[in-house]
């Protein structure tokens, strides 16, 4: 690295040497805005937190040389160097503490002439002054001589990056100081071990001359377009020629002879100047290693010739070509430039004692930098494309220069070009920049009337909104005006409601000047309807309407006041204040378009307020927009609607809201009283024949109806629909009513009735007696009354005998006065057979009962309890039938777990009793024995209570061990403490 002492004389040389306005000044200096801090007219805060680094900052490599350098070369970070007459230094620049020397060998005078490095870093070319070549490759330290270049001082090497590999160069071309152009390829390989030479073919392909002597070839370049095409790229000393060819399709290896065959007879094109310098350097600009050049730039006699590669012009490279001539203080007689490398917006001069840089865009010294003479002679300046470094070298050092925001700049000089899409490019991640390229390109837009398209640009700047509105004003510019609104409409927030609004309110009023204008003009026809779709398109904005959400007044305000009524309609749309569009539709007799727009919407509320207007002109299409709406709609809500329907009288009117009513009670299955009533009335009224099929559709049970029984039943009264009386009669389960509406039209029907209360036959006899008495005495139809009596099994003959009258012969009932007579025998045998059965079973159960007291069973002195395992004759005890024998303790902790919480209860209450009637019998003991014979009867008849409870089935035969099968053995809260019993 470079010492502090070797850095203050770099700097105090420089400062001495740079002439004045030679850095870029900085964007803020360079804008509209003020000098100092603040806030200019872009509206951006110029403030700078620390200085900019240089473009372009040196930098001395930490290098001591044993030999004086004689040569230099960079690429793809591998470096390599020639000190003294044949020594090769080489190092890889990501492992600089790794350097690779080799010694060339060299016994003759013979010196290094020219060195030459492939873009990979991989072959290295040694041009030796004995008209010798030598090879490198990266992976060798073993220098080979190139047997087939022998006699030929090369100049220059064109290298083939599309095809060259780390083995194998591909095909290259190499040019001679005699101006002879070769074809060549070297490679190294496992197949070629045992050869003394690597070059595979070394072959002539063209000669250059110039003033009919030979012109030695300076540099070479080599470029293939996407399209297969060709490019060579030849310098001479005072010209540069471009060869243009196609890439063969032959597996011939020579590749580039079939392209310069074709200029045997021709000269290729070419540029010449007339002075030299005795040489000639070019360089091209590459942004990545194998990627095709962007731009050259050509060091002569004359000066700097540079432009852009265009590689879609079908006859030459070079495009956008200009000359930067040296300046006073550099002459190519007694201080020529050394040499020249490209960057991608500047040029930098390798001069005998400093470097300069000169920007391309606009031929302008930015740099300069000067070197102290002990470092020695400047030799050469190289560039590393692949890492963007450029390094200097003299005799004694070697210096590099970091290329740092090449284009930080550039964006001034592109908008003082006036080339302003460029300037934005390069400044589009610097908003204090745009703002100024598109403040500048505004303006000019302005100067040249091209006023709507400045009103673009001014919307996107910073600049003060009143400054701009009042300059359109002013230059009578509505549509640039209108433009800059919506510009600045546009990159507004919905935050910014006030701006919003203000900026909304402004086009409007815009707009509909601009619409009255043309529309009293017929000839503009066009032109108005063109205004009014923008217009729309503005009004149906999605900002537009977030912003008036709460301020739709204004507008209102402003379209009434140019009486703009169909676009006021619009606005309404699309403000989705459907209530002002239906009722502007309603208002001028368009019921249909009404109709159409709630359709659309399909708001409730809307068919609830405008729905009673349309039925009274358009009810048919207005009931099937409300069937299409299902159940979207509250058919209650709807009842003002269908009544002033109903009241219009029309029969049409009335089928159209019994339509509706009848779709909401089948389809919608709407439960709503009102509904169902409303139906009802109008059933009642207009459709009788359907009254009885809703009533009878709708069921008897009166839990399951939907309507008011008792209103039906006063409506039906009303309109004397007796039979649908009769109906609802019965759904109100009263009986008698109905059978005495039924009697007054068909007695068939009054049967129905008084077959309904099955559960009480008290009812349905009295009922039966009812139509029984009419027949008699209303019809006087003796045979019928016999009918009636023969279908209810509840009538006898006794029953209606008292209906007749007292001189009606016997002879119409005498039949069924017998068959009374013997079901009544036959009732009597009945009730006779069934004391007989009674009285034996009586018997019977008086004898088992005898039987089972003298029933007994034996019990061994040896038996146990079936549950202790104890002697069982020890303690009271129970025998069961089964065999299994219980002490009575033993049984009741059996028995009492299984019994219920009340048996339990129970149980323990008795148990008490029983104690305490011990207790009373040994104090009573004195007593008499009448007293004592009660007491005996208690006691007995408590164990008797307590024996039902415990003992009245074996606790292992009977029902209690079927229910506990599903129990465990053991009791899950003693199941630990039985588990460890067995440890």
């Amino acid at each position: 690295m470079s010492s502090i002492l070797d850095e203050y004389e770099d700097s105090q040389a420089r400062a001495r040497l740079r002439p004045a306005g030679l850095s870029y000044p900085h964007p803020q200096q360079r804008g509209g805005g003020g000098g100092g801090g603040g806030i200019g007219q872009s509206g951006y805060v110029n403030a700078r937190l620390e200085e900019e680094k240089p473009i372009f900052s040196k930098q001395r490599i930490d290098f001591t040389p044993p030999n004086d350098i004689t040569h230099l070369v960079v690429c793809n970070n591998q470096l390599c160097m020639s000190m003294g007459k044949d020594t090769l230094l080489r190092i890889d620049l990501g492992k600089p503490d790794q350097p690779n020397q080799i010694e060339v060998g060299r016994k003759d005078d013979a010196r290094i002439h020219k060195l030459f490095l492939d873009p990979s870093g991989s072959h290295l070319l040694i041009s030796l002054t004995s008209n010798e070549c030598l090879y490198l490759n990266r992976n060798s330290q073993k220098v080979k001589s190139l047997n087939r270049w022998k006699g030929h001082l090369i100049e220059s090497i064109g290298w083939n990056k599309h095809l060259g590999t780390e083995s194998s160069t591909g095909p290259i071309l190499a040019g001679t100081s005699q101006g002879q152009l070769y074809e060549a390829e070297i490679a190294v390989s496992e197949e070629r071990l045992f050869t003394s030479s690597p070059d595979l073919y070394f072959k002539n392909v063209y000669t250059l001359e110039e003033d009919g002597c030979p012109a030695p070839v300076c540099c070479l370049e080599i470029e293939r377009s996407t399209d297969t095409r060709l490019f060579v790229i030849v310098t001479t000393r005072k010209r540069l020629y471009q060869f243009v060819g196609k890439v063969p399709e032959s597996s011939d290896p020579l590749m580039f002879q079939p392209m310069f065959s074709q200029y045997t007879n021709t000269l290729p094109s070419f540029q010449e100047f007339p002075a030299s310098l005795g040489y000639s350097e070019i360089s091209f600009y590459t942004s990545k290693l194998r990627s095709s050049p962007r731009s050259f730039a050509w060091m002569m006699g004359n000066g700097v010739l540079y432009g852009t590669v265009d590689f879609t012009r079908p006859d030459s490279l070079l495009s956008d070509v200009r000359v930067w001539e040296y300046s006073p203080d550099i002459s190519p007689e007694t201080q020529p430039p050394r040499s020249i490398v490209l960057t991608q917006f500047h040029f930098l001069l390798l001069l005998p004692d400093r470097v300069k840089a000169v920007c391309t865009l606009n031929g302008q010294l930015v740099f300069e930098d000067a070197f102290p003479d002990k470092f020695g002679r400047l030799l050469r300046m190289v560039k590393d494309s692949a890492a963007g470094l450029v390094w200097v070298y003299t005799e004694k050092a070697v210096f590099r220069y970091h290329i740092q925001k090449e284009s930080r700049d550039v964006w001034q000089m592109y908008m003082n070009m006036g080339k302003f899409e460029l300037a934005k490019e390069y400044c589009k991640d610097r908003p204090e920049c745009l703002d100024t390229v598109l403040a500048r390109e505004a303006d000019h837009c302005f100067r040249n009337k091209k006023y709507v398209e400045s009103a673009k640009y001014y919307a996107l700047t910073q600049k003060y909104f009143e400054e701009i509105a009042l300059k359109f004003i002013e230059a009578k510019q509505e549509d640039a005006l209108k433009e800059f609104l919506l510009k600045k409409l546009k990159s507004l927030k919905l935050e910014d409601r006030t701006q919003l609004t203000l900026l909304v309110t402004w086009l409007t009023e815009i707009y509909l000047n601009r619409l009255g204008r043309l529309e009293d003009d017929k000839s503009k026809r066009g032109q108005f309807d063109t205004s009014r779709e923008e217009f729309r398109r503005f009004l149906g904005g999605s900002k537009i309407k977030e912003c008036l959400l709460s301020n739709r007044s204004i507008i209102y305000d402003l379209l009434a006041s140019h009486g703009n009524v169909e676009d006021m309609v619009f606005f309404s749309v699309v403000m989705q204040d459907y209530e002002r569009v239906v009722a502007h539709h309603c208002q001028h007799d368009d019921h249909a378009a009404a109709l159409a727009l709630m359709a659309k919407c399909q708001d409730p509320n809307l068919f609830y307020k405008f729905s009673p207007i349309l039925m009274q002109h358009i009810p048919r299409q207005v009931v099937d927009a409300w069937i299409d709406m299902k159940k979207q709609l509250d058919p209650k809500s709807l009842i003002p609607a269908l009544v002033n329907y109903s009241q219009m009288g029309s029969s049409a009117q009335v089928s159209e809201a019994i339509r509706y009513l009848e779709f909401c009670v089948h389809q919608l299955q709407v439960t709503d009283q009102a509904i169902h009533n409303y139906l009802l009335s109008l059933y009642a009224k207009y459709k009788p024949k359907a009254l009885l099929w809703y009533l009878e559709q709708a069921g008897s049970s009166a839990h399951h109806i939907h309507y008011d029984l008792k209103y039906a039943l006063r409506l039906c009264a009303e309109n004397n629909q007796n039979q649908a009386c009769v109906h609802i009669y019965k759904t109100m389960e009263l009986y008698e009513e109905a059978v005495d509406h039924a009697l007054q039209m068909d007695v068939d029907l009054a049967k129905s009735c008084a077959d309904m209360p099955e559960d009480d036959e008290e009812l349905r006899k009295k009922l039966w007696l009812k139509i029984a008495r009419h027949v008699v005495q209303e019809e006087k139809d003796v045979k019928k009354a016999m009918v009636c009596l023969s279908s209810c099994n509840l009538l006898k003959i006794e029953d209606i005998l008292p209906f007749f009258p007292n001189f009606v012969t016997i002879d119409h009932f005498k039949e069924a006065i017998c068959s009374s007579l013997q079901e009544y025998n036959k009732h009597i045998d009945e009730l006779k057979q069934e004391m007989e059965e009674a009285t034996e079973s009586a018997k019977r159960i008086r004898e088992d009962i005898q039987e089972m007291r003298n029933k007994y069973g034996v019990v061994e002195s040896q038996e146990k309890c079936a549950s202790c395992d104890f002697p069982l004759l020890n303690r009271p005890f129970y025998l069961f039938l089964c065999g299994h024998m219980f002490h009575s303790d033993c049984l009741q902790q059996e028995v009492v777990p299984h019994l219920s919480p009340f048996k339990q209860a129970r149980l323990e209450e008795l148990q008490r009793r029983l104690a305490a009637v011990g207790q009373a019998k040994s104090r009573q003991r004195s007593k008499e024995a009448e007293t004592s014979d009660r007491g005996q009867q208690s006691r007995d008849q408590i164990k008797s209570d307590i024996d039902d409870l415990v003992a009245a089935e074996c606790v292992y035969c009977g029902e209690l061990m079927i229910k506990s099968i599903d129990k465990p053995f053991i009791d899950p809260q003693r199941c630990e403490e039985e588990n460890n019993s067995w440890l």
